[in-house]
């Protein structure tokens, strides 16, 4: 059997954990937030919970070792960086002209999520994985 990938276990751990997580943080943000009450649940509906959804599909796929677990989760990740960074952009883009003051917290994490997203995303995309799995199935 082939050796594990650095830190493959721990990311696809990760990334089941904190999709898993993310299900029911989406639905509180996108429904307690008084700002943009429209565009946070259509972006909830549309990309972000598919994007979780997506993840935990990747997540148990490579948990059980299968060769499409990689391309999902590079789905999945390149999914939320889409959702992530604009959403972010946005929001911080409002409080610059004094349309939301309140829109700081939410756009500063919707900005780290879309950095850590990033940095699995790059993760993910190494080649070595697509080695790692090719050696360990039939």
């Amino acid at each position: 059997m082939a050796s594990a990938v650095r830190g493959f276990w721990l990311m696809t751990w990760c990334g089941l954990v904190g999709n898993v997580l993310a299900l029911p943080l989406i639905g509180w943000f996108a429904f307690t937030s008084t700002a943009l009450r429209a565009a946070n649940i259509s972006v909830a509906f549309s990309l972000a919970w598919p994007a979780a959804i997506v993840g935990i599909v990747a997540s148990a796929g490579l948990l059980a070792r299968r060769r499409w677990g990689v391309i999902v989760a590079i789905v999945a990740l390149s999914m939320a960086l889409a959702a992530s960074l604009p959403y972010g952009i946005v929001r911080l883009a409002l409080i610059s002209v004094g349309a939301d003051p309140e829109a700081l917290p939410l756009g500063g994490l919707s900005l780290l999520l879309a950095l850590v997203n990033l940095l699995a995303l790059l993760y993910w995309c190494r080649p070595e994985h697509r080695q790692f799995l090719r050696g360990s199935l039939l």
